[in-house]
């Protein structure tokens, strides 16, 4: 990793122009510092952005936005004019990377769509987290969650820990959080779970079926996108449950499942999600109801990004924030 000065992005006239003020580091940024989808080098990184409106395209008016406005976003640019655009699947923009730019800036330009006004209640440290409760929102959707179903999220990050506080709010039961780090799983308890599980130490089949009666969690979630940690979640998935796998993966690896035995027997439901297409807008609402505050509480200048890094791999905090430029109200 490097900081490096690249010429700033030209504002069109539907655009924004934002001074950043925090870019917090996404469970999946690690993952492409170790580059494993082989995507060609250099390029940049970061997309959980807050910051202060600078300037404004003279077409750039839908929304009301003013310069001085305390803002964060959606880091990618749904066309509206593609088939999927058009056919309400906005995650599958045939243009939605065009607009996708690295986060941690000192600026960076998106199209007004793109930018939301943060209520002034909620800080430019807890904007910049409106990205990640915006996948927590997306997972909610893609549960089609039941008040009283039994739950258990593999993974204690970020989005598994927002995850946790969303599904209490939806009145998940046996909400249990499956993960390695002890620092963690004591968050996960602070925001709601009632069990969690130590897979290093404990043999997550066993016990969660023990907290389910012998029948397995109605909807099973996995935050972590380890290679390590999924391939015995449906075992823990209760015949018609749902099994999401909500992370990131390396692109080329493959897991074994037995169909005849969990889609056909157990008729499960199994699905993935790509970034948050509808979730902002509800995302933006919901901030100031979440637990946030251990969130924000480690922050890097961002000429020490490689310190923040190690220290986001290490786990001791939910979350480290980029701090790409200062302001006095914040």
């Amino acid at each position: 990793m490097q900081v490096v000065d690249i010429p700033e992005q030209l504002i069109g006239d539907e655009d924004v122009k934002i001074k950043v003020a925090y870019c917090a580091i996404c469970g999946s940024d690690p993952h492409l510092v170790e580059n494993i989808f082989g995507w060609d080098v250099p390029f940049g990184i970061g997309h959980e952005v807050s910051g202060v409106i600078m300037e404004l395209g003279k077409n750039a008016t839908k929304k009301g936005l003013k310069v001085g406005d305390r803002i964060a976003g959606n880091f990618l640019k749904f066309c509206g004019t593609c088939y999927y655009c058009q056919n309400g699947q906005q995650q599958f923009c045939e243009y939605g990377n065009d607009s996708n730019h690295p986060g941690m800036s000192e600026y960076i330009v998106w199209h007004e769509s793109q930018v939301y006004k943060l209520p002034d209640d909620v800080s430019l440290k807890i904007g910049c987290l409106l990205e990640p409760v915006s996948i927590a929102v997306r997972i909610m959707d893609k549960i089609g969650m039941k008040i009283g179903q039994r739950v258990a999220i593999c993974g204690g990050g970020p989005i598994g820990l927002l995850a946790i506080q969303s599904l209490k709010m939806y009145g998940a039961t046996s909400l249990t959080l499956i993960e390695p780090i002890s620092n963690r799983r004591d968050f996960a308890v602070k925001y709601g779970a009632d069990y969690v599980i130590d897979p290093l130490t404990q043999d997550v089949v066993e016990v969660s079926m023990s907290l389910t009666n012998g029948r397995g969690f109605d909807v099973v979630i996995d935050c972590s996108g380890s290679v390590k940690a999924v391939n015995n979640l449906p075992q823990i998935t209760a015949k018609g449950g749902k099994l999401i796998y909500a992370a990131m993966y390396p692109n080329t690896f493959e897991m074994p499942l037995n169909l005849y035995q969990y889609c056909y027997f157990n008729e499960l439901t199994i699905t993935g999600l790509y970034v948050a297409p509808y979730a902002f807008p509800r995302a933006l609402q919901l901030l100031p109801r979440m637990q946030l505050e251990d969130f924000i509480a480690k922050v890097y200048p961002i000429d020490q990004v490689e310190e923040a890094f190690a220290m986001q791999v290490e786990g001791k905090y939910p979350k480290i924030l980029i701090q790409c430029n200062s302001f006095e109200k914040e």
